[in-house]
């Protein structure tokens, strides 16, 4: 037997035991007399202790070892004189009385510790040294915990969990797909799902009432912190409900996630807010309601007094930041930068600093004291408070003062996470139009439905209807979303009219779910929750590549495999490929 305990195991009862333990040395001190072992795996870390009186052999051993060697260390439990309540094995050390070398090692090229000295690349380069550190095996172990809760209560709630392919075919909507060539269909390709949306409807058809799937999906777009070019998505389907039902079992199913993983309770039902809210109150379809900082409408009192900024904008809107008249005008002056960032895209910033005598504003010679007071007064501001005010196109300015928000937030320390504000956002918009193309898309995916109030608009206005549509959202990070599904031929087809598709086209793409449709398609709904997204709010990161074993960079490569990278020109010939100068 290679160890009988693991290195997280022992405590004060098992002194005077004979043990063996098997792991990696983490670091080891020479006294001299006496020579000190950490052993690591991944349940926790023993000293090893060898004594001035141990066997030859052991001593011999004990000089020669380095980091991460793996070691089996056989001897005899004791108590330790000078305790380390900072371990839990802290009470006690093992004797050695044998030390096997299982295997030398390299000195790794950063430390294995619970703070690294390596960078991010270097510890993506060795990722799986980099698995090895406490703290990524915590995320680990975090991201199993949850995936084993939610196999749990979704089987407790009559879900089948039921694979689907990673060969589909490719869809023009959302994102770009990953392509792979057919060796035995030359010139055909298939698509890597971004996400099994069509065939779990297809499950629905086939009477699968209750589907789930912890589930591997693909795009290819941009990278960032919140984003991997392959992610796992939890992805769940229902016949015959509506949106309550929807919501009723997803918010149990995400207070049970809250309760057994984190030991958060949420008594009270989740708030639900409409989109339209959303943006008018906090500049994002995804609100992060840890704090205030409500957005208030100035633009009625704001236009008609010469301010030419406010009275040429088409929307004036403001918050205001408790605490901050006390900003300095370097201060003042930085998040001027912030939001003149090409990210945030804001041509400036007017503010208004709220005292106990005075009020006092950026646009003072525009406005009277009472005027600007009264600007103040609608953002709700108080005393020793500052009002920040964007302005410009309506949805524009909304989503550059969220911008703001957040970034005020973030320095007053107001976005604490281990504070959780989950929500539920409803009643999106069921398209949204691209002035470049000249066309409506679907916010969600073609398979949406329509508000039944607003099915009416679909051919006079349709950027006037909503979706039957809902996003689970929690400190400002869409986690899950999805909506009740098309089941009628007809309604799907007047969606594909309205995003440009001709009848063949539709049927070319979609013909085979249409064609499902008419085998009789029962009334069904779903969503998807980001499962890497979960695991980092869980975990209290904004990063979701902790809590993958091996992620992708920021360009969307594996630096510790290489890759992309060239394949054999035999490989190309046999899938009909021939490549070309990107820059021809």
């Amino acid at each position: 037997m290679y160890r009988t305990h693991t290195c997280g195991c022992l405590r004060a009862c098992n002194v005077n035991e004979t043990v063996t333990l098997a792991g990696w040395v983490q670091k080891v001190r020479n006294l001299g007399a006496m020579t000190f072992i950490d052993l690591r795996d991944r349940y926790g870390l023993t000293q090893i202790t060898v004594e001035e009186h141990s066997a030859a052999e052991v001593r011999e051993a004990a000089s020669r070892v380095g980091r991460e060697w793996v070691l089996r260390v056989t001897g005899r439990v004791v108590e330790r004189e000078a305790k380390n309540p900072k371990m839990p094995t802290g009470d006690i050390e093992v004797v050695a009385e044998r030390i096997e070398v299982l295997n030398e090692a390299q000195t790794p090229p950063f430390t294995i510790e619970e703070q690294s000295d390596g960078g991010d690349d270097l510890r993506m380069k060795y990722r799986y040294l980099d698995l090895r550190r406490p703290p990524l095996q915590r995320n680990m172990i975090l991201r199993h915990k949850m995936a084993q809760e939610i196999r749990r209560f979704l089987d407790s709630e009559g879900f089948l969990e039921i694979e689907t392919p990673y060969l589909i075919k490719s869809t023009p909507e959302g994102a770009r797909d990953f392509v792979v060539p057919s060796r035995m269909n030359p010139n055909q390709f298939y698509a890597l799902p971004q996400s099994p949306q069509t065939l779990k409807q297809l499950l629905m058809v086939a009477g699968y009432d209750r589907y789930f799937q912890i589930v591997r999906c693909f795009r290819d777009e941009d990278l960032r912190a919140d984003r991997q070019p392959e992610f796992t998505q939890i992805d769940c389907e229902m016949s015959f409900v509506e949106q309550e039902d929807v919501l009723e079992i997803f918010e149990r199913w995400a207070k049970h996630m809250f309760r057994e993983v984190l030991g958060v309770e949420f008594a009270e039902p989740l708030r639900r807010m409409p989109w339209i809210e959303a943006m008018e109150k906090y500049g994002s379809d995804k609100p992060d309601l840890r704090f205030g900082m409500e957005f208030a409408d100035l633009t009625e009192a704001a236009k008609g007094h010469g301010f030419p900024v406010f009275d040429e904008a088409e929307y004036v809107v403001g918050f205001a930041a408790p605490g901050c008249a006390s900003y300095t005008r370097k201060q003042i002056d930085a998040l001027t930068e912030f939001v003149k960032r090409p990210q945030v895209g804001a041509k400036g910033l007017v503010w208004i600093r709220v005292e106990a005598d005075a009020v006092k504003s950026s646009a003072d010679k525009f406005y009277t004291p009472d005027e600007v007071r009264a600007l103040a007064d609608r953002c709700g501001a108080k005393t020793g408070d500052m009002v920040f005010i964007l302005c410009g196109r309506k949805f524009r300015a909304l989503t550059q003062l969220c911008a703001l928000r957040l970034e005020v937030a973030q320095r007053l320390g107001l976005r604490d996470p281990k504070k959780f504000a989950p929500l539920w956002v409803v009643d999106f918009p069921m398209f949204e139009w691209d002035d470049e193309t000249q066309r409506f898309y679907a916010m969600h995916h073609p398979f949406t439905s329509p508000k039944p109030e607003d099915v009416q608009y679909l051919r006079s206005d349709p950027g006037r209807v909503r979706a039957n549509a809902y996003d689970f959202v929690c400190n400002g990070t869409e986690l899950g979303g999805g909506s009740i599904r098309i089941h009628d031929q007809q309604l799907q087809a007047q969606i594909f009219e309205c995003l440009g598709f001709t009848p063949e086209a539709a049927e070319e793409q979609f013909g085979f779910l249409m064609n499902a449709f008419r085998y009789g398609a029962p009334p069904h709904g779903g969503l998807a929750f980001g499962f890497d997204r979960l695991c980092s709010l869980f975990g209290g990161s904004d990063s979701i590549r902790d809590y993958i074993a091996f992620p992708k960079n920021n360009a969307g490569r594996d630096v510790m495999l290489d890759a992309p990278s060239a394949v054999a020109q035999a490989q190309l010939d046999e899938l009909c490929l021939e490549l070309r100068n990107p820059e021809a």
